[in-house]
């Protein structure tokens, strides 16, 4: 007879495959952090057994988008509710690294200046590592719940060579990144990641990022990609991703599909039918998306690229400077070539903040209305607390429409990622605690969008076989013993931009390397997770 250190009697099992039957009655051993699956009321022997009749037992869920890099490097508690929040909602393994900003690799002279600006943009002082198994290091020291991939980014890779200069790359600097980029992959990094609206991956020409992608495609890893310009230009973006892909030879991943800002609103009845085709046609592409209207990022990637050439002490002084101020505003007003502009394509009166660690006051506010209470222009009170906060200001962006949301959600080849930016402290987007069981409630139970098992396949298996996780993703023999427990009936999401890393209720069990991490909604302290080379 079998013996398991844990036998989960009597559930529903949706495996994560896109197979016709991909649910069905079940009971899953675990031993060893590895999964058995048993006909229902096989006989067996187990440390511990639990009843999850009437629940659902899946994969645990892979979080594709994440800028969870460094928020488990963050001395002390700051950090720990808005590390948890991420594993009470079901899930195992998250991935960073993404829209070009990562926490490794760069060349030795750089890795000091790096890691000061790195607590602008992950809330702490979480450092800078020459290369992926240094990263990995840092993270192994400190205990996690569940497990971490990382993309590289190549806006880390320009800045850790370069400096963040407004400049095309020399030969000999791009022949640096390269090889930067091929000791990472190599290691085990999962992908190249772009965020070509960001400073300084805005300063880099499709050439440059081909270059790098074919690294990438020789390790047969995607090249994954924030647009250049998710907004009025979306479609133009769109091709250039498909031109660098085509190029390069590398599988093609698109982050967080969005139309967004009044100007692209419906625009996702061009762009999907475009990626089906190439997909028709051959090309390995595909995408990910949140179930949120909004977005989020830095609110200094509201102002002209150029603002920010030379790092975060640049851009704090020029808006010091009445004069670039007002140049800052002409360039809203009228654009610049090749820069997305996401206030004039939507308004200040949609930019909400929502972290600003000494003006908490400001906190839920937009800058319009911070204007108008201040009797100041917005792209001053934007400047002033930017100064203020020395850079350290993250916002809340309401660009997009519902409709544009479901038609990417639905679409047979994207996938679930969060997005979610952890920093410690604000009014952080609830996404972060809530994306997962917002699908499987919202949009799978309440709306039908989608069945529960397409679903949990875009959250599990899809994504474990996008980014290279081997041997996660699917509940079969063998498999490692990464899993999710919950209610088909009573999944939902709580969390707002009010109250943002409020739990799910539904989710009764989340196991990561074969350990219970949470039981009844409750984290156990166990901390079996770990960074996992690909």
């Amino acid at each position: 007879m079998s013996r398991f250190d844990l036998l989960l009697r009597g559930g529903l099992v949706i495996d994560g495959t896109a197979s016709p039957d991909a649910a069905r009655p079940a009971d899953v051993g675990v031993a060893g952090g590895r999964l058995t699956l048993l006909a229902p009321g096989t006989p067996a022997e187990a440390d511990e057994v639990a009843d999850v009749t009437g629940l659902a037992v899946t994969p645990g869920f892979i979080d594709v988008h994440t800028h969870s890099d460094g928020v488990t490097l963050i001395d002390g508690e700051l950090g720990r509710e808005m590390v948890l929040a991420s594993v009470l909602q079901g899930v195992t393994t998250e991935i960073s690294g993404n829209c070009g900003s990562s926490l490794f690799p760069a060349l030795p002279g750089r890795l000091a200046a790096m890691g000061a600006e790195n607590r602008v943009y992950f809330g702490g002082d979480v450092g800078m590592y020459e290369g992926f198994a240094e990263f990995g290091a840092a993270h192994t020291a400190v205990p996690r719940a569940n497990h971490l991939a990382s993309l590289v980014g190549h806006g880390t890779l320009r800045s850790g060579v370069m400096g963040p200069v407004d400049r095309a790359a020399t030969p000999e600097e791009l022949e640096t990144m390269c090889l930067l980029l091929d000791r990472a992959l190599g290691a085990g990094a999962a992908g190249l990641s772009t965020g070509l609206i960001y400073t300084p991956g805005t300063y880099a020409g499709t050439d440059e990022v081909v270059a790098l992608a074919a690294v990438a495609a020789r390790y047969g890893k995607p090249y994954v990609t924030h647009l250049r310009d998710e907004m009025s230009r979306v479609e133009e973006a769109l091709e250039e991703a498909v031109e660098i892909a085509a190029r390069s030879g590398a599988p093609l991943h698109v982050s967080h599909h969005k139309t967004a800002g009044k100007y692209a609103w419906g625009r996702t009845r061009r762009t999907l039918p475009r990626i089906s085709t190439l997909r028709a046609e051959g090309m390995d592409v595909t995408c990910d998306v949140y179930p949120y209207t909004a977005g989020s990022t830095a609110l200094g990637a509201m102002l002209p690229p150029w603002a920010s050439e030379g790092g975060i002490s640049a851009l704090t002084a020029r808006l010091a400077d009445p004069g670039q101020r007002d140049l800052m505003r002409l360039a809203i007003a009228e654009g610049v070539p090749g820069w997305e502009n996401t206030v004039g394509n939507g308004g200040w009166d949609r930019i909400s903040i929502a972290c600003a660690p000494r003006h908490s006051e400001t906190e839920g506010l937009t800058i319009a209305e911070l204007a108008v209470t201040r009797g100041q222009d917005p792209l001053d009170v934007a400047a002033a607390l930017l100064v203020a906060e020395q850079g350290e200001v993250t916002i809340i962006s309401h660009s997009m429409v519902e409709d544009d949301v479901r038609r990417v959600l639905a679409a047979p080849y994207s996938m679930v990622g969060s997005d979610g930016v952890p920093k410690p402290g604000g009014r952080p987007h609830p996404r972060w605690a809530g994306t997962f069981p917002r699908v499987l409630g919202h949009y799978v139970r309440e709306l039908g969008l989608l069945s529960l098992e397409t679903a949990v396949h875009k959250m599990t298996g899809m994504a474990a076989a996008r980014f290279g996780l081997k041997g996660r993703g699917v509940i079969a023999d063998g498999a490692h013993a990464d899993l999710v427990v919950f209610d088909p009936a009573k999944i939902a999401d709580h969390a707002t931009f009010t109250d943002p890393l409020l739990p799910p209720t539904g989710i009764e069990r989340v196991v990561v390397a074969g350990l219970t991490v949470v039981r009844d909604g409750m984290e156990t302290g166990a901390r079996p997770g770990r960074v996992l080379a690909t």
